[in-house]
Parts: C-alpha cells; structure tokens; sequence
C-alpha cells in the first residue's frame, strides 16, 4: 500500500508562497488522482485541487489562478505551488490519492496533513 507523506508547510505573511510536497512510498504513475484538501479550524473538509494519471487538474474557485497542482513520475511526488497567500488559506493541508469519478473525486488513502499559516 502506498503511503502519502506531505512536507512544506509553515508560516508565510499574506502575499507570499509556498510550495507542498507529498512524496509517496510506491510509485504513483498508476494512481488514478492525486488532490490535496485543506481543513481549517471549525470549517469542514475542503478540496483544493487534483491531477489526474493523465495530467488533467481542476482547482476550488478560492484557489483558481494562484495555486498549481503538478506532479513528478520519477519522483513518485505530487506538489501544490501555492502563491499569493491569504489569511484564509491557513490550514492544515493533506495529500490524498484515489479514483475521479463521472460525480467527482474520491479519496481513498490519505498523508498525515501539513500546517499552512498566513500571518503577518
């Protein structure tokens, strides 16, 4: 079984960017998608973005145009370049892998989540 491990998190002021890393144990080239969510305290689960095995992505509309999904076969890592930070992304971020289906994505392993906080 495959396992997620995110790195990259920290403290960033507003206006500034980070990039997350989730490595994994196995190779991820047949992993169907790969998304990282975010959950910040007293708010629900949110999904953020996903890549596809073939390289497709879709993004949350709060993070359209200043986050980037990508992912690196050889590396078997999936990354989240996340620019122009805002109070509101702070959150715990984890990296999931699992199955898009025709109603939408859906997780099925999970990392052990990283802390984003955007702060001055």
């Amino acid at each position: 079984q495959v396992q997620l491990v995110e790195s990259g998190g920290g403290l960033v002021q507003p206006g500034g960017s980070l990039r997350l890393s989730c490595a994994a144990s196995g190779s991820i080239t047949n992993i169907n998608t790969m998304g990282w969510y975010r959950q910040a305290p007293g708010k629900q689960r949110e999904l953020v973005a996903t890549i596809t095995s073939g390289g497709s992505t879709k993004y949350a509309d709060s993070v359209k145009g200043r986050f980037t999904i990508s992912r690196d076969t050889a590396k078997n890592t999936v990354y989240l370049q996340m620019n122009s930070l805002k109070p509101d992304d702070t959150a715990v971020y984890y990296c999931n892998s699992g199955i898009s289906y025709g109603f939408g994505y859906v997780p099925n392993r999970w990392g052990q989540g990283t802390q984003v906080t955007v702060s001055s």
